[in-house]
């Protein structure tokens, strides 16, 4: 296919340009997930909501980023990765500034569902984008780097929040406002960026790929019609690829269940301990996301120097002991609490919370990598709608700790799909990690038994 070209070192500017801007989209999505949680204590102050209503409201965005992601993941494939690039952050906009003006819990629920499609799209547009304009050497980098953005997102979230309190009761509607101020800079960056020329290629549009290839390398590349036929979204669940697909989905859903339950939820868990303090709840909640924080840029620096497989399952491994530490614990103190989540959290980062959007565009053919990433996104939806709404019951049935050995069988669960499924990627290109999947002789993945994809 001749896409070798983008192995040049001469690229390496115009790629951290394509990763920075599908990074801005990840710190939108880590920001405008975030922020209800930071806003939640001051909307039920000023709104009389029950329990069963706050749970919508913190996961209206979740679930719409649930269809966000597997209806224009397949969009993605099928009308192409800018136009669908630029398009998602239309929403990020409008639907932002919308819940800052909302006068309701319903509105807010409304706005945020929508918002939250926007939020769900971005996750499989900016990760194949990224994964097909990266050198083989620096893929694993470039995604990461998705990741690690998201957290930062959720970092700014509380620092936004901490700097809008002293405006008093309605400071919510800053916080929420804040999210479309940053979304509108991004769209205009956004729009200068190119078309996907592997996904021209996939579409049978080498000419259109060629003339991309030559604007952003300076060489004319010859690039010859892909001799094995497109695929279509139902082959992810023929028997060639249904282990890659279970995998993705299911080390996601893992991680989407045990650190949505936890991060939605951490300010609530600590005001009990904070003697009414608002400021000390932020703070000890803002730790928490500096060290997750700091976890995915650990593991964005290892994972082209380890690998993706010991790095996914060192993190379930570590989240699973600090989740079993916790809920070994029925009467922890604040201390307590910030570091052992802080912990989890690190760890969860380090490895499932940043091959999430490596794993799902390695691992399939360009003309279904947008959907494989947004079906493996949609499940991971799945997974934090149920640590959302889950764990407050469970806290209401159980108590604290008792509720958290839920999280930490889901978290075992993890390791053990990671352990039996996760395959080693680094090092190859797209072409050659999905050759034997298009009808070409490939080589077996460290991880996959391929007699058995067979």
């Amino acid at each position: 296919m001749s896409f070798e070209h983008l192995d040049s070192p001469k690229l390496k500017r115009f790629q951290r340009k394509v990763t920075l801007l599908s990074a801005a989209g990840t710190f939108l999505d880590g920001f405008d997930l975030t922020v209800i949680a930071v806003a939640m204590p001051l909307i039920l102050s000023q709104w009389e909501i029950t329990p069963g209503l706050q749970g919508l409201i913190t996961s209206s965005a979740v679930i719409g980023s649930l269809i966000g992601a597997l209806w224009l993941g397949n969009l993605t494939d099928k009308y192409g990765r800018k136009a669908m690039y630029v398009v998602d952050l239309i929403a990020f906009v409008i639907f932002a500034a919308l819940t800052a003006f909302a006068q309701a819990p319903w509105q807010l629920i409304l706005f945020r569902f929508l918002l939250g499609i926007g939020i769900g799209a971005d996750y499989p547009i900016s990760a194949t984008l990224v994964s097909e304009f990266s050198s083989t050497k620096s893929r694993g980098k470039h995604s990461t780097s998705l990741g690690a953005m998201w957290f930062v997102g959720a970092v700014t979230a509380y620092l936004v929040g901490m700097l809008m309190l002293p405006l008093g009761p309605s400071a919510w509607r800053y916080m929420l406002l804040v999210g479309a101020v940053f979304a509108l800079i991004v769209f205009f960056f956004r729009v200068t960026l190119p078309e996907s020329p592997r996904w021209l290629a996939s579409r049978g549009r080498e000419k259109e790929a060629e003339e991309i290839m030559l604007k952003i390398t300076g060489q004319k590349v010859i690039i010859k019609p892909d001799p094995a036929p497109r695929q279509k979204t139902g082959a992810l669940f023929t028997k060639s690829l249904f282990r890659r697909t279970f995998f993705v989905c299911g080390f996601w859903f893992c991680y989407a269940v045990a650190y949505y339950g936890i991060s939605m939820y951490t300010p609530t868990i600590l005001k009990p301990f904070t003697n009414g303090s608002q400021m000390m709840v932020y703070t000890g909640s803002l730790t928490v996301s500096v060290l997750g924080l700091l976890g995915a840029i650990v593991g964005l620096n290892l994972v082209e120097r380890i690998g993706r497989r010991p790095l996914i399952i060192t993190s379930f491994t570590g989240l699973s002991i600090a989740l079993i530490v916790l809920a070994l614990n029925p009467h922890p103190t604040m201390a307590f609490l910030v570091i052992l989540f802080s912990l989890a959290v690190l760890f969860a980062n380090m490895g499932g919370g940043i091959l999430n959007f490596v794993y799902p565009t390695e691992l399939f053919p360009t003309s279904i990598r947008a959907s494989a990433s947004g079906l493996a996104t949609g499940v991971s939806r799945i997974g934090s709608i149920m640590g959302i709404l889950v764990f407050p019951n469970l806290v209401a049935a159980w108590g604290n700790s008792k509720a958290l050995w839920f999280f930490a069988v889901i978290s075992l669960a993890g390791l053990l799909v990671s352990v039996l499924l996760a395959p080693e990627t680094k090092g190859k290109n797209l072409e050659e990690l999905n050759s034997d999947i298009t009808g070409n002789p490939g080589t077996t993945l460290k991880g996959e038994n391929h007699g058995e994809m067979a």
